[in-house]
């Protein structure tokens, strides 16, 4: 389903031949970078396959779309002006005011020019002797730049379920990360929702208001908090606005990127009300950092994250009225492995006449049919099938494009194992090739925008000392790179996050390597590691003239 584009120029406008850096991406990353670039002084293009910037909140149209980190805090710092003339209208913005917001700063800065929209990276090539990357589109347009900089978001490579018969049903068809930016009007249909992250979390209360009857389709269920979503009030936003810079500094100095108080205690040495209390503050709260934060062992603590689990599963069960459904929405595995949801209504959905669940545990999909879903126990018919499958998340859209390093090296090929990168910014072997937010960064273990806006002004600053310097190339040495990764390994097995068959895993993409693939250690102790390394003048990293 075609969208209208944005910018009429967009698919006329020529793609240069040579750049200094070639940016793939045009969501937030890669609007921030090309800001950066230009002020430096260098020449830049951005390919995006979108006909306007904005990146997940491009794509991601579903009902009910919306960000779980608050507007006020999810938002660039770089710029005071802008961070004082954008008004936010929602504690947990929509996606249609995100993506205004992203709109916004595009027009302030004039990125469009820059742009070339409608266009997909296919492959990009490092060439030896002339120390430069070869980048081609879908076009066959073909550019050469110095550095080659993947913006390309850590949740961008959609997936669909690995079933037979996709193609065979003949009634209407979405995906939540694919969906038509016209209205779809589900009334009088009936609806199948296949999956329960967090897109189907979102949309599912959505669709249920619509839909004559709507069934979804569970593999795993979901922890879900109550977002507590309401209008920004007049007050508050000017406090914070008067704030900023302490609470900038605040967000990169936290372990999620989003300001809490410090725990001290563990959640297994209170008493059993005070613990409750303090749980049912942080329900309440409309937060998903407030109730991971409450104790200090809840993520490396079986016995102490078990607490909370039983407190959410207390929760779930108030709400729904059918035993056996609240059973069946009550996840087994421990409390924030998985990515926890924000969500306005979602278990109180189940109550409704017309929504149904079916636990793929006790029933598992076979196929998809020409009249709709069959499992091993029934085939159930419908007027539309939404796939709220997820995504091949943090290396899909790495690997998804042919990125060839010295000696004609595949990432895809080096990485078959698992993701090899030095501080999720650069891998051995491909020069003067940078991930933003890549993996073994905080990446999704954060507030987004607070993780780009480190790996952009950390990139540029490299850049810079590259050209101050008289250097070439950079590009991570193998002993550093493996030196990261084990450490990225090792924080992780201090914690519970790898007993979960997460994405975080890559365990919802079948032949995909099991490995934890953010950082664990947090945003503040990760940053110090960065400005740590750059001191010493790129420690870890092999520096070419």
């Amino acid at each position: 389903m075609s969208a209208p584009v944005a910018d009429p120029q967009a698919a006329t406008r020529p793609t240069p031949s040579s750049v200094d850096v070639v940016v793939v991406g045009a969501g937030l990353s890669g609007m921030y970078l090309l800001h950066k670039l230009r002020g430096m002084g260098l020449s830049a293009v951005v390919f995006e396959a979108g006909t306007d910037v904005g990146g997940t909140w491009y794509w991601n149209r579903y009902p009910g779309a919306r960000v779980d980190v608050e507007s006020l805090a999810y938002s660039y710092s770089f710029d005071p002006d802008l961070e004082q003339e954008f008004e936010w209208q929602e504690r947990y913005p929509t996606q249609p005011e995100i993506l205004k917001y992203a709109q916004h700063v595009a027009d302030r800065f004039d990125l469009r020019k820059d742009i070339v929209f409608r266009t997909r990276v296919v492959s990009a090539h490092y060439d030896e002797e002339s120390r430069a990357w070869l980048v081609r589109t879908e076009h066959e347009d073909a550019v050469h730049a110095r550095f080659l900089v993947m913006a390309t978001g850590c949740l961008s490579a959609s997936k669909m379920p690995e079933i037979p018969g996709l193609d065979a049903f003949k009634g209407e068809t979405y995906h939540t990360a694919h969906w038509p930016h016209e209205d779809v009007d589900f009334t009088g249909k009936r609806v199948g929702v296949i999956g329960t992250g967090s897109s189907g979390v979102q949309s599912i209360p959505v669709i249920a208001q619509q839909a004559a009857d709507l069934m979804v389709f569970q593999r795993t269920p979901a922890y879900s908090l109550p977002a507590r979503n309401r209008a920004l009030r007049a007050d508050e936003v000017t406090a914070m606005k008067q704030d900023y810079p302490a609470f900038r500094q605040a967000q990169k100095e936290s372990g999620f990127g989003v300001p809490v108080p410090l725990a001290t205690k563990s959640a297994l040495e209170v008493s059993d009300d005070e613990r409750n209390a303090t749980f049912e503050d942080a329900w309440e709260s409309g937060s998903l950092v407030n109730l991971l934060t409450t104790y200090v062992d809840l993520v490396v603590s079986r016995e102490a994250n078990d607490t909370a689990k039983d407190f959410v599963h207390r929760k779930i069960r108030s709400i729904i009225t059918d035993p056996r459904t609240a059973s069946d929405l009550c996840p087994e595995y421990p409390l924030g492995t998985k990515r926890p949801c924000l969500d306005t209504g979602y278990y109180e959905t189940y109550n409704r006449s017309n929504v149904h669940l079916v636990n793929l545990q006790r029933e598992p999909l076979q196929a998809v049919t020409e009249k709709g879903v069959r499992t091993a126990v029934a085939e159930y018919e419908f007027d539309a099938i939404v796939y709220a499958t997820g995504f091949d998340a943090m290396t899909g859209s790495l690997t998804n494009i042919d990125i060839r390093g010295t000696g004609g090296a595949s990432l895809k090929e080096t990485w078959s194992a698992g993701p090899r990168a030095y501080l999720g910014i650069g891998a051995a072997g491909f020069p003067n090739l940078f991930m933003i937010t890549g993996p073994g960064s905080p990446s999704v273990l954060s507030n987004m925008v607070v993780s780009i806006e480190q790996h952009v002004d950390w990139v540029c600053d490299v850049i810079e000392h590259l050209r101050q310097q008289g250097f070439a190339t950079i590009e991570p040495t193998q002993q550093a790179q493996d030196e990261w990764v084990d450490h990225v390994n090792l924080v992780a097995s201090y914690t519970l996050y790898p007993t979960a068959n997460s994405w975080y895993m890559g365990a919802n993409v079948p032949g995909k390597p099991r490995v934890f693939m953010p950082y664990a250690g947090g945003v503040g102790e990760y940053r110090k590691k960065c400005d740590e390394i750059a001191a010493k003048g790129y420690e870890g990293f092999l520096l070419s003239a």
